[in-house]
């Protein structure tokens, strides 16, 4: 703790010089956070995907429909526990910008097929009962302001209705939640029965089929079965485990590990230079006061741990306001990507505090070395 006054007043010497190197350490810092904590939540979304669930497309691509009779086939592969069906609605509220991520469902089955929700029973009954029931996300209603017993008026960017109406009129009736924090719960759910009766067009088709499989190792051949089902029909089938599919989409991205550490490895180098000139600019400076101190009795070593000690000071100040802002920043963003309920994973602050004690490290290096071998008599004499 004796030191502590002199790492301060090390620092404090350039009050805008080290403020602003500061700022500069703190992007690297903020970038870091922001870009892991985003890989961190596709790695989340693709973590809650269960293993013992099937994801059932049309093999054309998932914007061609899929008949509802295809359900009763499906339920008759052996292995399959249950089928459900989902509808995808595009919706918007009040303005085409402010779009909801919403779907059309069969509650009962769903439910069942994604124990991974938490969803009261008396908000599935209540449903059942409404017609034009709608659940919502946690998420959602805290981000619209909705409760239960709200009517609303969903527009849609896809579907029509046959009476011309311009919106569906649903009232929320429940919401559901994600204990695990890893179930986005930023979408509405309304009856595919009233959905359905109410569109113009592609009535009795659904988008997506979810089976439910009791062996996670049988995933293959139960797909395998259901698609051959389909084989050369009119609506042929895609079956794939979701954990599979989920990936299948990110890798049609690219490397997205790679990408992303290849920009924080990009601006960690930029402003290592900046930190590095800066302490070395600081050693320059307070030659003769660390000579002064070397003839108090303060030993090479002493003198040098002094110098390494106010890089971690000021590394580690910037790594907690840069990892901080991507802590405040990043639940909003995981929102907007479909994995809300998500912040900012502790193994990513906890490498980042790591990387700023390396940063300080690295950057302190020369300058800690220069004030270690630095002669007492040629500092006093400006040489």
């Amino acid at each position: 703790m004796k030191y502590l006054p002199l790492i301060w007043a090390g620092l404090w010497r350039k009050r805008v010089r080290t403020i602003l190197t500061l700022l500069a350490v703190v992007v690297p810092f903020a970038l870091f956070g922001l870009l892991h904590g985003f890989t961190a939540a596709i790695d989340g979304i693709v973590d809650a995907m269960s293993d013992t669930r099937l994801r059932i497309m049309s093999r054309v691509n998932i914007t061609q429909p899929l008949p509802l009779a295809h359900r009763a086939r499906i339920e008759t592969v052996p292995g399959v526990d249950g089928v459900s069906y989902y509808n995808f609605f595009a919706g918007y509220y009040q303005d085409r910008r402010n779009n909801i991520q919403s779907g059309a469902i069969d509650v009962e089955t769903f439910a069942a097929i994604y124990p991974d929700i938490q969803l009261d029973q008396q908000y599935v009954d209540a449903m059942l009962r409404t017609r034009n029931g709608a659940l919502v996300g946690e998420d959602l209603a805290a981000t619209q302001g909705w409760k239960i017993g709200d009517r609303i008026p969903l527009g849609s960017a896809i579907w029509t209705r046959k009476d011309g109406a311009e919106s569906w009129d649903l009232e929320i009736v429940g919401t559901y939640r994600s204990p695990s924090g890893k179930v986005p719960t930023t979408e509405l759910w309304m009856n595919y029965a009233y959905f359905d009766e109410a569109r113009a067009a592609a009535n009795g088709t659904v988008t997506l089929y979810f089976v439910k499989i009791h062996d996670p190792g049988s995933a293959a051949s139960i797909a395998e079965r259901i698609d051959a089902l389909f084989a050369n029909s009119m609506s042929e089938t895609q079956t794939q485990s979701e954990k599979d599919w989920l990936r299948a989409q990110i890798a049609q991205i690219g490397d997205i590990s790679f990408f992303v550490n290849a920009i924080i490895l990009a601006a960690m180098c930029a402003f290592l230079f900046v930190s590095g000139y800066t302490m070395m600019q600081s050693v320059r400076e307070r030659v003769p006061e660390l000579a002064v101190l070397k003839t108090y009795g303060f030993s090479d070593g002493a003198v040098m741990a002094l110098v390494v000690a106010e890089s971690v000071a000021l590394c580690g100040v910037a790594a907690a306001l840069g990892i901080g802002i991507a802590a405040v920043l990043t639940p909003p963003i995981f929102r907007q990507i479909g994995a809300g309920g998500l912040n900012l994973p502790l193994s990513v602050v906890v490498t980042g505090f790591g990387i700023a004690v390396a940063y300080a490290a690295v950057s302190a290096a020369l300058p800690a070395l220069r004030a270690q071998r630095l002669s007492i008599v040629d500092a006093l004499a400006g040489r």
